[in-house]
């Protein structure tokens, strides 16, 4: 049985990537950013839950040193934040809060899984960008946002090229807006049909994570149905 670890498991679409992986036969090592969440997968006999602040990288570290016993195939890192604001009313404040949780949640895992992908000889790397990120127009209103987020596929490109030669690769997903309950309570005026739905992001990273989808060498993935 392969093992992945997936942070962000308690959100919204963390929820269901662990369960369609699960399902489809993995053993999860699942982070949660709250005690309350950590009996979320207690139904599912191969998902093990820890609480884990992951932008602090020392808890990040001892984590790492003290869960991850066994090789994984992949980290799925699905952290993240959203703040509204544009350029005149984003302050540099938020811009490190957008920056440390979209992007050093993700760098935290990372810096210390790479040299672990290394030493095994490979691995996965999934992370979760945003379409503001890549197009201004939509990025204008939700400028500190954006900046994260753009930190995310500069992270990515890197981790290909660092880890070309040695089997690691990094991929990000970058939906438009998330079908969730969140988002349907935030936004309940607007079209969820256009959306993409939670579970169709989850049957994409297990694709991925086949041995078919373990061949592709596209760093970025738009998933934007109709939005």
């Amino acid at each position: 049985m392969k093992t992945i670890l997936i942070t962000g498991a308690s959100g919204g679409l963390g929820q269901d990537v662990v369960a369609y992986l699960h399902e489809q036969g993995y053993s999860i090592l699942a982070t949660v950013g709250s005690d309350r969440h950590l009996d979320a997968f207690k139904d599912l006999p191969n998902v093990t839950t820890s609480r884990l602040n992951v932008v602090d990288e020392k808890s990040v570290a001892d984590y790492v040193a003290t869960h991850l016993s066994v090789d994984i195939q992949a980290a799925i890192l699905l952290v993240g934040g959203f703040a509204m604001g544009n350029l005149q009313e984003t302050t540099p404040d938020l811009i490190q809060q957008m920056v440390d949780i979209n992007f050093l949640s993700a760098f935290n895992l990372v810096k210390p899984l790479m040299s672990r992908f290394e030493a095994q000889g490979g691995g996965q790397f999934i992370l979760i960008g945003a379409r503001p990120a890549l197009r201004p127009t939509d990025g204008k209103n939700v400028v500190a946002y954006a900046l994260g987020k753009s930190l995310i596929f500069q992270l990515a490109d890197l981790i290909n090229a660092d880890g070309k030669s040695k089997g690691i690769t990094a991929s990000v997903l970058v939906p438009s807006t998330i079908d969730t309950p969140t988002n349907r309570d935030a936004m309940p005026d607007a079209d969820a049909s256009q959306w993409v739905p939670a579970h169709n992001i989850a049957e994409t990273i297990g694709f991925l994570l086949s041995d078919t989808g373990q061949m592709m060498r596209e760093t970025v993935i738009k998933l934007y149905n109709k939005a």
